[in-house]
């Protein structure tokens, strides 16, 4: 695959780890080898998987002659954050719309994220109620900044466009380099799947350097069938993108619903326990909203022996720590 083609900033200068999980995977009793693959550890404030796809829709925004950023999200919004912090280092403005996706969730003096779009200096914040057209408000706001002769850009939801999912379709071809390094054998790859962007392009990457390894998404929000069609959609588009002559099989696409509990960002037992065994075994702190329910889905699928006996599995860690305080009362 050349990304070459593409412009990119040069946010990420070196690839994250891939760490073994030997403590992880003797508490869990199994037979079954767990790695992590740390994009938790990706520059930009407080870290995290967006940062991939950020280098690509920032060159794109810059390329383009924008100087201020539309972006949305929900109320404590990951991509949000890290699309701030890197409009920040572009002495780029940046105006958020926020999707209260759970009725008087947003609180603009709450911890976790929403403090640290305050501290980054966010330009403006609106909030709208779930179920808006997010699409239709970025449009609104970027218009209303054309007539007071500003240039926007607007990056969707998760940067889950076609342009941000190159980012994790590169990130396939960092991880077969180090596995080729390490000289380890994955035979799965579990990822979080909300915006699509992130499973979409690993497994465009993956497809498109041959590797062989499964691929399946946990959801943090839709119906398998739904999300597996969104995802397999933009697949499908970013493959486009990069030229390439093979596409993505929709029988490559597959996600697990069983872990996302009664909705987007509601707190899970099964998230809970997740969130504690990680950071109890590994000294990794996973996120709510994503990893969290994510890492519930890996851990389910192990103790039901979805995975062969002596499989190495790697789980994709999309970072969001920062949520975390802002959930204190389900840890206590």
């Amino acid at each position: 695959m050349n990304f070459t083609r593409f412009p990119r900033r040069k946010y990420i200068q070196t690839p994250t780890p891939i760490e073994s999980m030997p403590a992880l995977s003797r508490a869990l009793g199994m037979d079954i080898n767990l790695y992590i693959k740390r994009d938790d550890l990706l520059p930009g404030a407080a870290g995290g998987n967006k940062t991939r796809k950020l280098e690509f829709c920032l060159a794109d925004a810059l390329e383009k002659g924008a100087d201020t950023i539309i972006t949305c999200g929900a109320v404590q919004s990951n991509h949000c954050r890290l699309a701030l912090s890197w409009s920040v280092k572009e002495n780029m403005d940046c105006h958020l719309i926020l999707e209260e996706r759970v009725k008087e969730s947003y609180k603009k003096d709450a911890s976790g994220n929403n403090f640290l779009f305050e501290l980054l200096g966010v330009k403006s914040i609106e909030v709208v109620k779930g179920g808006t057209d997010m699409k239709d408000a970025m449009e609104n706001k970027a218009d209303a900044l054309r007539a007071e002769g500003r240039k926007p850009y607007i990056i969707p939801g998760g940067a889950s466009n076609a342009i941000g999912a190159m980012g994790y379709a590169a990130c396939a071809e960092e991880i077969m380099g180090q596995l080729n390094d390490l000289h380890l054998n994955v035979d799965h790859i579990i990822v979080p799947s909300g915006s699509a962007g992130t499973h979409a392009g690993m497994a465009v990457g993956l497809k498109g350097i041959n590797a062989g390894i499964a691929l399946s998404g946990i959801n943090v929000s839709r119906p398998k069938n739904i999300q597996e069609k969104i995802v397999y959609q933009l697949a499908l588009e970013t493959a486009e993108k990069l030229g390439l002559k093979w596409g993505v099989a929709r029988e490559d696409i597959v996600c697990f619903d069983n872990y996302v509990g009664p909705g987007y960002s509601l707190p899970t037992d099964a998230m809970v326990e997740a969130v504690k065994l990680f950071a109890g075994t590994e000294a990794i702190l996973l996120d709510p909203v994503y990893s969290g329910k994510a890492a519930a889905g890996m851990i389910d699928l192990v103790r039901r022996n979805f995975f062969k006996k002596g499989a190495n599995v790697l789980f994709l860690h999309t970072g969001g720590s920062p949520a975390l305080y802002a959930y204190m009362d389900s840890f206590r």
